[in-house]
């Protein structure tokens, strides 16, 4: 998941508005949003090559999502990213107790962010600062950086999701994140990656010679309980290859 902005509105009948797009190597197999056989109630991707999730939820309303910070000088990790939202989610563990016990393994992973939450408190933490936070009420950006770094697609998405939160519907929160509008050069971040890749990952919806958006995924919970969520599958081109809808009571 390489692009998260979401509302957090905990006294609102919808808590928490969110829109992400999940950025990867076509080549990486995966399975789109579906309950996990083993695991009843736990709906999410799957990773195919480490088993993992980039984002997924519970019928409960237990909520995680994972993004990677962008940063080749950092040493890989043994284990995988992927797993830590599916921990949360298969678990009964609150999100600030699970995330307290995460910080003395981060060294186990790449760098990453992991939100975690449900309809009554939403978590944060960035494996490089090593903090985990509780989020204010507010509406935030998440991409291959810390929360709310200003990186042009960050900005951008987000102030299309304040302009949609009066009436957030998912299908209109795909909308937004299918944006492919280039920055100027000179808004670039400079992450290591050389400027091809930055200007590549510089959009918010991205379509490139073996590396793209291969999902958008708009989720609204509900404070009486419900959720929607609503996943659409990109091929290589760009084009849609699928649609999943989840509408929990």
């Amino acid at each position: 998941m390489c692009l998260i902005v979401f509302a957090w509105r905990p006294e609102h009948p919808q808590p928490l508005v969110l829109a992400a797009n999940r950025d990867e190597f076509y080549d990486r197999a995966c399975l789109p949003l579906a309950e996990w056989p083993e695991v009843p109630g736990l709906y999410a991707g799957r990773d195919l090559l480490a088993g993992g999730t980039w984002l997924g939820v519970t019928a409960s309303g237990r909520f995680a999502a994972l993004t990677n910070i962008r940063d080749p000088r950092q040493p890989k990790g043994e284990r995988s990213r992927g797993e830590l939202p599916v921990q949360f989610l298969r678990g009964d563990a609150n999100a600030a107790d699970f995330l307290a016990g995460l910080l003395p393994c981060v060294e186990q992973y790449s760098g990453f962010n992991l939100l975690l939450g449900d309809r009554h408190g939403l978590f944060f933490l960035n494996s490089e600062r090593g903090e985990v936070e509780r989020l204010q009420p507010g509406l935030y950006g998440l991409s291959n950086a810390d929360l709310d770094t200003p990186w042009p697609k960050v900005l951008r998405a987000s102030s299309s999701l304040a302009a949609a939160l009066d009436s957030a519907e998912p299908a209109q929160l795909l909308e937004l994140l299918a944006d492919r509008q280039q920055p100027p050069r000179v808004l670039l971040p400079d992450t290591g990656v050389g400027l091809d890749w930055e200007m590549l990952l510089a959009t918010i919806f991205i379509v490139g010679p073996g590396y793209g958006t291969r999902a958008s995924t708009a989720l609204v919970l509900q404070r009486d309980g419900g959720l929607q969520l609503l996943e659409r599958s990109f091929g290589r081109s760009g084009e849609p290859i699928g649609e999943v809808r989840l509408v929990l009571p």
